[in-house]
């Protein structure tokens, strides 16, 4: 693909709305992409299944994942005055929420703009001014004055999904890409492009791609997957938290324009450690960037993938996103690049007998 094509890919996927248990719109452009070059299935819950070529009993099977859903809320309630009280989908900071546009998406599929709003510095006590907000704190405002027009008007009702509202942009002079859901829609792009690759190549290896759904809750798509896929071995391709704005240098492992991530630990998985080895061999063999991460929280499908078929060995290749779970994130595009070329050398360069000593 031309780098135009991949960024017209990222920016669809990026701008779709898709906060976890809704990722249809998503679901939607997985399956249109693959569908020329892939077997396309998917499940009750919309994890997609892109089973490249005929696939025989006695080859490994490699599997390639990445989650659909992103970060985003849920319409808990409408208040008599008309605004909205939400809950999160997925890990927020509490004080990145307020003051960011939404998109409340209706059972027609109408997507309605609202603000989260909370109280005026004007009207807060001094003791307030110096408290840490709390979601409880803040609603949603879409512009009505009674749970009558909210209803009645807009069509909103409780259970609803709630979207940033974020538009997509390449910034071409620094080759850097803006945007929301990177975590984990760059995983996705990353995810569709190596299968595309791959399938128009010769391997020995049956292979199969997972766009999962509900990661962002706890792992919920990757746990299904699992009792359909039986994989031998495992890529997840993730948005990971980049720590080059806020970290000391000697603890930078996930910066911008580094090099994607591979993940040794984190709270959920402590990463197979021989095909960890490998892939990190395969990098430095062809020259690709790359940084090795140790992390205290997070997790990933990786830890779901790791306790399936007799321990499936899998690695995380994460893309640095900064600014991860909140309305806006940034993404360079030679990341992006280096994690799929990264995915694309270690098949090439895998027998059946590494996968076993793995």
């Amino acid at each position: 693909m031309t780098k135009k094509e991949s960024l017209h890919l990222i920016e669809r996927l990026s701008n779709a709305s898709g906060v976890s248990g809704f990722e249809d719109d998503v679901v939607a452009i997985a399956k249109e992409f693959s569908a020329p070059f892939a077997q396309v299935t998917e499940d009750h819950i919309r994890n997609v299944y892109m089973k490249v070529g005929e696939h025989k009993a006695e080859q490994p099977t490699i599997l390639f994942d990445a989650h659909s859903d992103e970060v985003g809320f849920i319409v808990q309630a409408i208040k008599p005055n008309g605004t909205l009280r939400f809950l999160p989908l997925g890990g927020w900071v509490p004080n990145t929420i307020p003051a960011h546009r939404v998109r409340i998406k209706t059972e027609t599929g109408e997507e309605v703009p609202g603000i989260i709003a909370s109280k005026p510095p004007h009207f807060m006590t001094d003791a307030e001014r110096k408290e840490v907000q709390t979601i409880d704190d803040m609603v949603i405002d879409v512009g009505c004055t009674s749970a009558e027009e909210v209803i009645d008007k807009l069509n909103i009702a409780i259970g609803d999904p709630v979207i940033p509202d974020v538009s997509f942009e390449y910034l071409e002079a620094t080759d850097v890409m803006l945007g929301k859901a990177f975590d984990c829609r760059i995983g996705c792009a990353c995810l569709l492009e190596t299968l595309k690759e791959l399938a128009e190549k010769e391997t020995e290896f049956n292979l199969i791609g997972t766009m999962t759904a509900q990661e962002e809750v706890g792992e919920r798509g990757a746990t299904v997957a699992m009792n359909n896929v039986k994989p031998d071995l495992a890529i997840v391709f993730e948005g990971c938290p980049a720590d080059d704005t806020f970290s000391e240098e000697y603890m930078i492992q996930s910066g911008l324009k580094r090099g994607p991530m591979l993940r040794n630990f984190d709270v959920s998985m402590i990463t197979n450690p021989r095909f960890q080895r490998f892939a990190k061999e395969t990098a430095e063999k062809y020259g690709l960037p790359m940084q090795s991460s140790v992390r205290k929280g997070g997790g990933t499908n990786g830890a779901i993938i790791n306790l399936t078929n007799k321990g499936v060995p899998a690695i995380v290749i994460g893309v640095p996103v900064r600014y991860a779970h909140t309305h806006y994130g940034y993404v360079a595009y030679e990341d992006y690049q280096a994690a799929r070329q990264l995915a694309v050398a270690i098949v090439n360069d895998l027998t059946e007998a590494a996968i076993e000593r793995f």
